[in-house]
This record gives C-alpha cells, structure tokens and sequence, in this order.
C-alpha cells in the first residue's frame, strides 16, 4: 500500500516537474547550500510527500540539490528516494551513477585507504568495462572476484562483499545481511549502488565524493527514464539516437575546432576527461618508466576539481605526488614550470603539469614563446642522464578556440593534452560532456587514455553527444559574442569605478583570439586594518552580486558557470570553484561571466546603482 502510494505521488510530481530539472546544469548558489545538498532537497521533498502536494510551485519552490548537475540534481534524486522507499532503507543510502564500474571503484578506494579485503560477488558478467587486471595494478586496488548464480551462494567473508547483477527493471532487491553493497547495472542508463546495514554507512560520503570528482550522477534524461520504468513497472525504454552519427559530428567539431588531428575523447564531464587523462599517464608511466616517482605539477589555487582529484589519485598510489605550481598573482607560470621541472629532473621522475590558459580565476595568459622554451629544454639528471620530457595538460575551458596543438601552433613539437568541460561553451550550459585531443607527439598517450575512459566507462551519454552536435557547430561565434559584451562591461567598469582592480586579457591578447568572456574584479575597500578591508571587501562582494540577481532576475545567477546561451553569472570563487582549495590559496573576489545573449545596457545601469551605493 505503502510502495502504491509513493509510485502514485512519483507520477504526479513527473507530470508537474519544473523543466529546470531536465534541462538545466547549474543552479543558483545563493539558494544552496553544499552541507545540506541532497539531504535538503529530499527532506522538503519527504515533506510534500507526506502531504501529497505535488504542485508545480512546490516543487518549483525545494532548495537545490546540488550546484553541478553532474553531482546529482532533482531527478537523481527522487529515483533514489524511490528505490530506498521500495527498500525500506534511508535515501541516502542509495546513489545513482552514469557509470557502471565507478561504484566498485569508490568502494575499493576506500578500501584501499583503510586495509580492508573486499569480494566482488556477481551474477551473469560482469560491467563489459571492468578490467581487473588493470584495476589492480594501475589504479592499486585488490579484490577477490566470485560468480554466483543466486544471492543465497554468497558466501561470509572477511571484509567487503559487494553484490553486482544486471536488470532491466528496478525491482525491490532481497536483502542479505552478508552483502554489503549492492550495485544494480541497467544497460543504457548507468547503474545503482545500495548501502546495506548501518555499519556500512561510514562509506556514503566517501562514495558521494568519488561520484562528485571522477563520474557523474545519472543523468537528468536518464533518471528521467528510470523513473518512469519503476512507476510503470516495466523494462526499460531507451530514447531512439543517433549515437554514431552525433559522435561522428562532434569529433569532426573538436577536430576544426582545436586544429589537432589526432583522434578526440569524449566523456561524461570535464572531471571525467581530466580522470582518465591522470590514470591514462599513470598507466604509461608504469609500462614505460617502471620503478621511477610520478609528479603531478598543479596550481594550487586551481578550480578545486582538478586540485582535489589530483591530491586524491596521489592519495592511492605510493608512487604518485602533487607538486605545487604557482602561476597567478605574483607568480610567472613559466618561471614556476622551469623550476619546478628542473628539481623533477634532478629526481630522475616522470612530471605531468596540469595548467589552465588563462587562469582560473586571475585569467592570466603567460609568455607561450617562453612557455614553449620551458616545457621544451632538455635537462639532464644528477647522473648526467636525459630527464623524461614532461606532458602538458592544458585546461582550455576558458579559450577553446586558441589553436594550441595543430601543425605548426606554438605546442605542436611539445607532447600536450588539451581539455575543456563541455558544460561551459562546447553545449552552452546544456550538458555536461567534456573532451580532450592531444598533438601528434601523444597518439601513444591518447590510447592509454581512451583505455581509462573505457575501464571507467565515462564517456559522453547518447544525449550529451546529440547535445554538442548541435551546438558545437556555433561555439566559436557565440565565444566571439560574450567576449564582445565583456570586453564592453569591463571598459565601462573601469570608467565608472576606477579604484576596482580588474583581471581581463589585455587588447593585445585578445588579438591573437584570447578572448573569454570571464573576469575577477578586486573591489575597493577601506579599514584600518588587513583585516577590517579583507571582511569589508568581501561583504562588498556579496552585495554586488545580491543586487545583480535581485534586479535583473531573468538573466544574472548567482552560479558557478561560464559559456552560457544566455545571461550572466556571478560566483566568489572561494566559496565555490575553490571549495576544496587551501584556505591561504583562495581568491575572495568576484567572478563574473557574460553571454553573447544579455541586456548589457540593463546591467550597466545596474552597477552604476551598486557604485553609487558604496
């Protein structure tokens, strides 16, 4: 009775859901809050439940789940709050993932960390993508591997019993006390993980956090489905796509794009390019420099993604480090890159630098001529050896319009990897997808990193494809429209309150086609103290961004995005993009990115008001 009743509310609130939910990737932050993500949003969700209100305006009115959709959003969601009703376990017991092998993953990290066994028990086959081999000596976990044709031959076992099978409808499982985790796969859709018992629960956050930084949540589209399957309990109905041809049109894309013609990955998310590329050079680096130190070089005021999952691959493997590479500010990035490369080549170790162009979020273009002679110089070892050459990983998210890799561009002779999350220009704030390409020095490279992207079966979903096959076609024009409205609110910044200090590409820069559609702006303050100015500047910040949201509803968010169709976004990037970043390394200024699409006079006048407020 109880399961009729939630399945009935579950399909009035399908039938009332605010389009945001499938559609949208980010979402404000002013009305977030990341302790509370999920818990919440499915709290006041549990609370509509109970009194069966499933009005558009309810459900329009819940808090946001997550910032980032590809963390989870309101539709993954509500499919986990359904599968743990039908459960009888907490919501939060149950996560969804685009993936089928990163589940397992996040479970043996963990273990991994604390020195604890794990068996994987699994009925049929294992996810196609599963390669234990390479799963055990690359990214260092061990396991115990158990075919079973029943959950009742699962035998006890000391440590961790994961329980993995396959299905094509979302049933209620039979829960064993000696199986710690379940993991559903459901072909086309991704999988489910269900935590079982309470002595487990120590896991979730951990899982969470694996989900947040090196996979993506189940799709919006997806869930959607899955959702519908469980109301209707019935197998599973894929959309109709055109996969190959979509995929075929978004590699041409990149590849007119990016100049490069080497064959293009592409995955579910930035953080997901960007995980395959770190475990696709460990891998090679094993093969081809065995026994020898692995140094990833990373800013460290860097987008907290790349700066946490780097630390968190290097948490794993004995023979991997972070090294810190200040770039911004007072820092030269290719001075930093020079130094730094030298110590590693006195090591004797393998150095992959992981860099934004321009920066994030000072937007800072270094000397590419003396970058070039940095990443190019040969060095030599104490002994007197020639030291391994270092790979580039270039960050483009900002520019990817900047010819860096093709025949005769300024990287071309340097092994370099560029990528770019396709949440930002490549879709427009449509999807998630990301990619990467590599020159023709990395082609050995690029396969150990297609393997990894296989192995964690991250890449891009038939949507995301169709998505930036549509899009990407126009990227370069709208890149040129949102630089043009930036490059217009900057100079009246500058006119209307000089004493702030703006971080923009120069004129000359923008020539040679640097030309984002972002900015950081240092308000003026005043105090006595360094400390009286850094909190008057900061509740400045907040203010600003308060009158922008409030004033012009319809297109300024209070959100973390960039390369949007539409609008402007305004986030403090201490409070968002560096959340994970040292205390001391993080920037408490305000980052505003514009569209090609704005009522830019509207947002004069706006801040004309603000300045003349303070």
């Amino acid at each position: 009775m109880e399961d009729k009743k939630m399945l009935n509310y579950i399909k009035e609130v399908i039938q009332n859901m605010p389009t945001g939910w499938l559609s949208i990737t980010t979402h404000r932050l002013d009305i977030y809050d990341e302790n509370l993500a999920k818990t919440q949003f499915l709290d006041q969700f549990e609370d509509l439940f109970q009194t069966n209100n499933s009005e558009s305006t309810a459900l329009n009115n819940l808090p946001t789940a997550y910032d980032y959709i590809r963390l989870g959003h309101p539709l993954s969601c509500v499919l986990e709050w359904a599968i743990a009703k039908q459960n009888k376990v907490k919501a939060e017991n149950v996560i969804s993932f685009s993936s089928t092998t990163v589940p397992v993953l996040s479970i043996l990290r963990k273990n991994l960390l604390e020195n604890r066994s794990t068996q994987i028990v699994y009925t049929g086959n294992l996810p196609t993508a599963f390669d234990a081999e390479v799963i055990r000596n690359v990214y260092g976990y061990s396991f115990d591997l158990k075919k079973v044709e029943r959950t009742d031959e699962v035998s006890d076992f000391k440590g961790t019993t994961v329980f993995i099978s396959e299905h094509s409808e979302f049933d209620a499982l039979e829960l064993q006390e000696n199986i710690d985790f379940y993991i559903t796969l459901h072909p086309g859709l991704g999988s489910i993980l269900l935590v079982n018992g309470t002595e487990n629960e120590s896991y979730i956050s951990e899982i969470q956090h694996v989900r947040r930084r090196e996979t993506i949540a189940m799709t919006p589209d997806n869930s959607l489905i899955a959702i519908k399957s469980l109301i209707e309990n019935a197998p599973v109905v894929l959309h109709k796509s055109n996969q190959a041809e979509d995929k075929a049109s978004v590699l041409a894309s990149i590849k007119k794009i990016t100049g490069s013609n080497t064959k293009a990955l592409v995955a579910s998310s930035g953080l997901s390019i960007q995980y395959a590329i770190m475990m696709g050079l460990v891998d090679d680096a094993i093969q081809n420099h065995p026994g020898k130190a692995i140094k990833f070089i990373v800013p460290p005021n860097c987008y907290g993604g790349t700066n946490d999952q780097a630390r968190r691959v290097a948490a794993c493997l004995e023979n991997v480090d972070i090294v810190d590479l200040p770039v911004d500010g007072d820092n030269d990035m290719v001075q930093s890159i020079d130094q730094v490369l030298n110590k590693i080549a006195s090591e004797n170790a393998v150095p992959y630098i992981i860099a934004e162009i321009p920066t994030n979020p000072r937007v800072e273009v270094p000397n590419l001529e003396a970058l070039k002679a940095a990443l190019s110089k040969e060095r030599k070892t104490t002994s007197g050896e020639i030291a391994i050459d270092p790979v580039f990983i270039l960050d483009q998210t900002f520019c990817p319009n900047v010819l860096f890799l093709g025949e005769g561009e300024i990287l071309s002779n340097v092994q370099t990897i560029s990528f770019a999350s396709g949440s930002k220009f490549p879709s427009g704030g449509l999807c998630t997808a990301g990619y990467c390409v590599g020159n023709t020095k990395t082609v050995g490279l690029m396969e150990k990193i297609e393997k990894h992207l296989s192995l964690c079966d991250n890449e891009a979903t038939n949507l995301q494809y169709e998505i930036l096959a549509k899009q990407m076609p126009s990227m370069n024009q709208r890149i040129q429209d949102a630089y043009k409205n930036t490059r217009e609110f900057v100079n009246y910044i500058h006119e209307v309150l000089p004493g702030a200090k703006i971080n923009f590409v120069s004129e000359e820069l923008a020539s040679e086609e640097f030309t984002p559609s972002v900015f950081s702006l240092d308000l003026p303050t005043k105090g006595n103290t360094d400390e009286e100015r850094e909190n008057y500047k900061r509740d400045l910040n907040l203010k600003l961004i308060h009158r922008m949201i409030t004033e012009i509803p319809n297109e300024s968010k209070f959100c973390v995005s960039y390369g949007q169709l539409k609008g402007s976004y305004w986030t403090i990037p201490a409070t968002s993009t560096q959340g994970t970043t040292k205390e001391g390394d993080k920037d408490y200024i305000v980052r505003v990115a514009l569209s090609g699409n704005m009522d830019l006079e509207l947002h004069k006048k706006v801040f004309l008001d603000f300045v003349k407020s303070i």
